[in-house]
């Protein structure tokens, strides 16, 4: 099946575009303060190695806007910077130069502020995310509902916006909870043609926060909404961007370099499958394992059951049987491979492939 997407405008974010028939883009937010340009720093050649290509950083005071632009200057992803209660960091982070500026409804909602954030930020060609989040919305009208008070909200400022002559726009509607999330989304998505950033917000840890991220989500681009994703968990960002790109490439729309496939193992499993899988998935998305733009099969099979015929249908792979396995390449066996070794021996014959 293939999934056909939603029209919506198209927009630069640095060098990233988004809408359209552009990939849907993977966001993630750095969880250092961003006055510390350091530390900052590294965290974004982490997210950038991981395969995130948008950054979404916290400014907090003025310190943090200012640090913007040294940040800027040597990152290499686009930057958005996050502006809560006082609309002046928004004019210091334009001045600084990033890609974007999210502004939440909730708690910048003075007309005249927004309208010269917008102003400045058309000055700059930068556009402006309204990131809603059910938390913030005001109280009055409750009894409508979160979703219609979020999508009300977001149009209702995006026209504040237009007025000041900015129409690079892109706009999200976080709940906490998966059903107000994914109505909210359908709702607005016939409503407008502005671009929209998906994510559920307050997840949780890793494991609850990949699951519900996982089905709010992929139920959402299945339908053919969203541009950009950010996938919010209790952990590592590099953990948010490896959940989201393992949503797009399970649903067909990316195709990163390296997809490993392999079996949930079984009592016929004579090897440690398991510390095997982890130890090349590491390797792979920690940014040391670099390959070509296209993207590859990888399958790691613990048995004899389906372990070959998957092997063989995989670009590269590996069936165990005692203790060892069998390396096929496009097909074709190649050499019996030991369990200490399979990961360097995948990555080393990954790296001879050339196509």
């Amino acid at each position: 099946m293939k999934i056909k997407r939603r029209k919506s405008q198209v927009i630069s974010i640095g060098r990233i575009r988004i809408g359209g028939d552009n990939p849907i883009a993977i966001q993630a937010m750095t969880k250092t303060r961003t006055a510390d340009i350091e530390k900052t720093l590294k965290q974004l050649k982490d997210l950038e190695g991981a395969g995130c290509e948008i950054a979404r950083l916290a400014v907090k005071d003025r310190s943090d806007a200012i640090a913007l632009k040294k940040i800027k200057d040597k990152a290499g992803i686009s930057l958005v910077a996050d502006i809560h209660f006082d609309w002046r960091l928004a004019l210091t982070a334009i001045e600084s130069g990033v890609d974007k500026i999210r502004l939440n409804p909730g708690n910048i909602y003075k007309k005249d502020q927004v309208i010269a954030v917008a102003r400045a930020a058309r000055l700059a060609g930068i556009p402006i995310r309204i990131g809603l989040n059910s938390g913030s919305l005001p109280k009055a009208g409750a009894k409508e509902g979160v979703a219609t008070l979020m999508c009300r909200a977001a149009l209702d400022y995006s026209r504040i916006i237009e007025k000041a002559g900015l129409h690079d726009i892109v706009i999200s509607l976080k709940a906490s909870n998966i059903a107000d999330t994914l109505e909210a989304y359908r709702k607005i998505a016939g409503l407008c043609d502005y671009p929209l950033h998906l994510g559920l917000t307050a997840t949780g840890l890793a494991l609850e926060g990949a699951v519900k991220s996982s089905i709010t989500i992929g139920a959402l681009l299945l339908e053919g909404i969203g541009d950009t994703i950010r996938v919010s968990l209790t952990a590592n960002p590099k953990e948010e961007v490896r959940v989201a790109k393992s949503i797009l490439e399970a649903l067909g729309l990316r195709n990163f370099a390296i997809q490993v496939i392999s079996c949930p193992t079984c009592g016929r499993s004579e090897v440690n499958l398991v510390k095997i899988v982890e130890d090349l998935g590491e390797r792979i998305s920690s940014g040391s394992f670099k390959h070509g733009p296209f993207a590859l099969k990888v399958a790691i099979m613990g048995c004899l059951v389906n372990g070959p015929g998957e092997a063989r249908e995989a670009d590269i792979g590996v069936a165990f049987g005692r203790k060892e396995g069998l390396l096929f390449k496009k097909g074709k066996p190649i050499k019996k491979v030991s369990f200490s070794n399979c990961a360097s021996t995948l990555l080393a014959e990954l790296k001879k492939i050339d196509r």
